[in-house]
């Protein structure tokens, strides 16, 4: 059976670890604080910005959602997203995706500045990502990161194989690997003999958005198989690995509920402190 890549434990941890960090920020006299800029009434995006907010009661970090309602139009949220740049009580803004579909994601996401986008979507901080330099880090990406080093599993020279070429995880998770000194194969919809890849993988990353999709056949044995599918199947939430199966093949598995949506949370917070700790320096 598979150790399991439990993002509860370590996420915990993490909280652990930042309270520190807010500690010595407090002694210092710094306040640390998250704007977060919903639009619309996705359920699901409704249910994250909560999530997002009770990480930062805890933490002890200023957060103030901004709603929208579903008809606000592109210059309504830049003219916001131009007002929070400008606010100093925010340390951290955060557009929370999808918005609806007149609106223009990208435009968006440039507009907030690059030492304040703690989600690392700014052209500036993927761009930093790709070319190997220092910059902010999309959560998701970088908690599964930090689930696999915890973990203590093997990267560098191991083959990964990431399925979702999304620019939210898919592409900067392959990025991440490649700088481990992972070789990454980065496969999709369009991909010929999928499991041709996968079953090569010692560490999969299936972020696709199909449920149960990645089976045991596809799965190399002792793998470390990373889970970030969020779907709903029968009111259960379910991966997009095909949980019970893959744990009988796998080395390592990342549950959902209780794996990489942790993760991702506690990422956010870390971001939103780094962004605090730069403008202290």
């Amino acid at each position: 059976m598979a150790i399991l890549l439990d993002g509860k434990a370590m996420a915990a941890q993490l909280m652990a670890d930042l309270q520190g960090r807010m500690d010595a920020l407090r002694a210092q006299g710094i306040s640390v604080g998250l704007a977060v800029v919903l639009v619309g009434d996705d359920p699901a995006s409704q249910v994250y910005v909560r999530n997002k907010a009770k990480a930062c009661q805890e933490l002890g970090i200023y957060s103030e959602t901004i709603r929208l309602p579903q008809e606000t139009t592109q210059q309504e949220l830049e003219a916001l997203i131009d007002r929070l740049n400008q606010d100093d009580r925010f340390d951290g803004i955060l557009v929370q995706l999808p918005l609806p579909r007149h609106l223009n994601e990208a435009a968006a996401l440039r507009r907030i500045l690059a030492e304040k986008d703690v989600d690392g979507f700014h052209i500036e901080n993927a761009g930093k990502l790709f070319t190997g330099q220092n910059g902010v880090v999309a959560c998701t990406p970088k908690g599964i990161l930090h689930m696999l080093k915890a973990a203590n599993v093997p990267l560098s020279g191991k083959e990964a194989v990431v399925i979702g070429r999304s620019n939210i995880v898919g592409k900067p998770v392959a990025m991440l690997l490649l700088n481990e000194n992972c070789t990454v194969t980065l496969c999709h919809s369009r991909t010929a003999d999928l499991a041709a890849h996968t079953r090569r993988a010692d560490i999969l990353v299936a972020a696709v958005g199909r449920p149960r999709f990645v089976t045991a056949d596809m799965v190399k044995p002792g793998a470390a198989v990373v889970d970030v599918g969020i779907n709903r199947v029968d009111g259960k939430v379910v991966g997009d690995v095909d949980f019970e199966a893959v744990e009988r093949v796998a080395g390592y598995i990342s549950p959902v509920p209780g794996g990489v949506g942790k993760m991702t949370i506690g990422m956010l917070m870390e971001n939103t402190i780094e962004a605090a700790e730069r403008k202290a320096r």
